[in-house]
């Protein structure tokens, strides 16, 4: 008798445990789920910024003219790095000056650029982050 009292408070422990467990799964899917909504393409173009084309030299004797599009995750976040332009070029011409001309080519080159950049504008930035950096134009001579 007592065995079989002992036996039945372990189930209940069981079962309680195991419902905690499903509904705790439940909630974390339920918030995942709020959150991984993809921003419309209004969204993201409100969230963004251009940067207008730029010249500069590379490392050697090349140069490059440049354009970008930066998306931020937020409008206020686009408002920041749109008064920072100056800041952005500066950027922009620094890492460009480090780079030879095989160092951009290719895809490879390109998406390294962009996350440099990506990087180093959001060490700028105090509302939003920078999530996309975008190259809209790109000429080397």
């Amino acid at each position: 008798m007592k065995n079989n009292k002992l036996l039945t408070i372990m189930l209940i422990i069981l079962v309680s445990i195991t419902l905690l467990g499903v509904i705790a799964l439940v909630t974390v899917n339920q918030l995942n789920k709020g959150s991984a909504e993809e921003p419309s393409i209004d969204e993201i173009i409100e969230a963004s910024v251009d940067v207008p084309e730029l010249t500069t030299n590379l490392a050697g004797t090349n140069f490059v003219k440049i354009s970008l599009k930066i998306q931020t995750d937020s409008k206020k976040a686009a408002k920041e790095i749109g008064k920072r332009d100056f800041q952005v070029k500066s950027i922009v011409i620094e890492e460009l000056s480090e780079m030879t001309k095989s160092d951009l080519e290719g895809k490879k080159g390109k998406k390294m650029l962009e996350t440099t950049l990506k990087t180093r504008f959001n060490e700028l930035m105090l509302d939003g982050k920078v999530q996309e950096v975008y190259i809209t134009s790109y000429i080397i001579q």
